[in-house]
């Protein structure tokens, strides 16, 4: 986390931040998203509940002095309102609403159960905005070989091999410019990641991936490193950024004209999963582990049907291929046949009438007899 968030933050938001980090574990850059959300809130209600601050920007308002009291004031209304403030002003969608909604319980509950300063938690009820579930954007296998046909120029080795980590592994941003040369193991062909929360994990190096890091390693810099132990390294010698992978993962996707919006280096992360799960038929469990998911269901959206799939259950339906015109032709030879059957029945009811009504000569010759 920045310093100069820890600075700005009242005391009891500090208390907050350091026990995300130590205990529970988080991420710096998860604990200040936390702390721009609790800035966020604190802010609109000093300006919501104060007269003079009512023509001030957000952004010059402090919250240094925010306190228990302040705190405990908040009501579940003024968090509603909030959140309406949010969608209204701010324009943050259903997602960035639920995550501030988290950040929000996240305090308040620590504040309840953990730190025992709060005897009822003011905005237990809040509920979260509904978030729509989208199925996720990813490349099919075809444009992923697109992908890595356009690399090229100075840093040609280098870009591909983090193309190739991101299609193969499935791996975030964060995670691979995180990566450090030692934690590539070349004995059983792993990689340490280290994920969201700190959580390390292990992921195997296919021969893709490892051809690819191998050239990489033969060009990449040796001298004058601000990060001697950085695996990708940037024009200026230090480690690369995650603005220059984003920059040229975007770059590479526009030459394959997939440079609009909705495709970033997220989506090749996506892709990754896709192809596994679609393709490689990796069981559900063994991709939730090579992603770095906590939850399976988040993994679980990995399972939606592809184009295709859904191409061939339409083709598979009995009545696929059934159109108009046979039904039309079908509906003409029944009324052909229904007619026909309709003019025979009548020959064979005069047929049967006819011989019921015949005199039997032979009992009529035995009584002429007698």
């Amino acid at each position: 986390m920045k310093e100069k968030y820890m600075n700005e933050a009242p005391i009891i938001i500090k208390q907050f931040l350091g026990y995300l980090q130590t205990i529970k574990g988080k991420s710096p850059k998860t604990v200040e998203e936390y702390y721009l959300d609790l800035r966020t809130f604190f802010r609109y209600l000093k300006q919501h509940r104060e007269p003079s601050l009512a023509d001030k920007p957000l952004a010059d308002i402090s919250i240094a002095d925010i306190d228990l009291t302040f705190v405990k004031s908040v009501t579940l209304t003024e968090a509603y309102e909030f959140m309406n403030y949010l969608m209204a002003v701010r324009h943050n969608g259903p997602a960035a609403r639920s995550r501030k909604c988290c950040s929000l319980r996240a305090f308040y509950n620590y504040l309840t159960h953990k730190a025992h300063l709060l005897k009822d938690n003011p905005i237990q009820e809040l509920e979260s905005p509904k978030v729509k579930r989208s199925l996720p954007r990813y490349l099919t296998l075809n444009q992923s070989i697109d992908l890595l046909k356009q690399v090229k120029g100075p840093f040609k080795e280098r870009d591909y091999c983090i193309l190739i980590l991101f299609l193969n592994c499935g791996m975030r941003l964060s995670e691979l410019v995180g990566i450090n040369i030692n934690d590539i193991r070349r004995g059983s062909n792993t990689l340490r990641i280290l994920g969201k929360g700190n959580k390390e994990r292990i992921i195997y190096l296919n021969e893709a991936c490892l051809h690819a890091i191998d050239n990489y390693l033969k060009v990449r810099p040796k001298d004058h490193l601000k990060d001697k132990y950085a695996l990708f390294i940037s024009k200026q010698r230090k480690r690369i950024s995650p603005k220059t992978v984003q920059y040229l993962v975007k770059k590479y996707l526009s030459g394959i004209q997939l440079g609009g919006s909705g495709y970033s280096v997220h989506k090749l992360r996506h892709t990754a999963a896709t192809l596994m799960y679609q393709q490689g038929k990796v069981d559900i469990r063994v991709l939730q582990e090579i992603l770095g998911h906590e939850n399976l269901g988040t993994t679980e959206i990995y399972t939606h049907l592809s184009n295709q799939q859904m191409e061939k259950a339409a083709e598979s339906n009995p009545l696929s291929h059934i159109t108009e015109k046979q039904i039309e032709s079908e509906q003409a030879e029944q009324a052909e046949t229904e007619g026909a059957a309709e003019i025979e029945q009548p020959k064979q009811q005069d047929d049967t009438t006819a011989t019921q009504t015949q005199p039997a000569p032979s009992v009529i010759h035995i009584q002429h007899q007698k």
